[in-house]
């Protein structure tokens, strides 16, 4: 039987639920997106449900660690639709077994959640370690940002924390959603095409006067303490790769 739920993490808890209440056997997990009509397979759809949701991850926190809780919720923002099958059964090999299963690496469902959850703190990690914030006008600092992985939840708090005197917007322009911060507290929020698109490029139509003088300065510093004769390309592409270049100031061209 195939299960067809909206994509979100209400939903995916709330297909668990069900699963439980009308035990029809092995299931198939499809978002509606994904979801192809089989002339032969039976087919149920999973409506989300606030207090379903509720009891399954109540559940959950109760039979596994925190570690694994964070496991879990960063698989889904994987987004990936392999991953979705794999919370899914996971779940139901969780609730069914003694506690302490999720230590059963063994489980194809247990080791893919370790490996996927691992991938994602990795762009974590790196959404932290190369996201450069761009000066506006309007004294707000604006990044524009395309992960792989919806890590956006996850970049919460370290930019709370790490920029709590200064206004920031983190925007992801794959998943037409973001993070404003405005000092007290983080908000998401969505922009019209319009404004994406300005803000895929601040500088040139919302930055301040001083931006490019310090995006200039920057990059000339960066050059002065570079050391030419220790060049290693191989080794700096290996920890920081091409693909986040683009958010680095001092790997992209400032016209001035």
């Amino acid at each position: 039987m195939t299960y067809i739920f909206d994509g979100s993490f209400e939903g995916l808890l709330c297909a668990i639920f069900d699963w439980f209440e009308r035990k029809p056997g092995g299931v198939l997990l499809k978002t509606k997106q994904t979801y192809q009509p089989e002339a032969f397979n039976e087919c149920f759809s999973v409506y989300s449900d606030q207090k379903k949701a509720e009891r399954v991850w109540k559940g959950l926190e109760k039979r596994l660690t925190k570690d694994w809780i964070r496991r879990f919720y960063c698989t889904f923002l994987s987004e990936d639709a392999a991953a979705y099958q794999s919370l899914f059964s996971f779940a139901c090999y969780i609730f069914t077994h003694p506690p302490g299963a999720e230590a059963n690496y063994g489980n194809p469902y247990v080791l893919a959640i370790a490996q996927m959850a691992k991938k994602v703190e990795r762009e974590k990690h790196r959404m932290e370690a190369f996201i450069r914030f761009q000066h506006a006008a309007d004294g707000i600092f604006y990044c524009a940002i395309d992960p792989d992985f919806n890590v956006l939840p996850l970049l919460l708090f370290h930019f709370k924390n790490r920029y709590a005197d200064q206004q920031w917007i983190i925007y992801d322009i794959k998943r037409h959603y973001g993070l404003h911060y405005n000092l007290n507290t983080v908000e998401e929020v969505q922009l019209a095409p319009e404004s994406e698109k300005l803000l895929q490029k601040p500088a040139q139509h919302l930055g301040d006067k001083k931006e490019s003088l310090y995006a200039i300065l920057w990059k000339d510093y960066f050059k002065s303490t570079n050391i030419t004769a220790r060049k290693n390309t191989r080794l700096h592409v290996r920890h920081v790769p091409k693909r986040y270049w683009k958010y680095l100031t001092e790997k992209t061209f400032i016209s001035h």
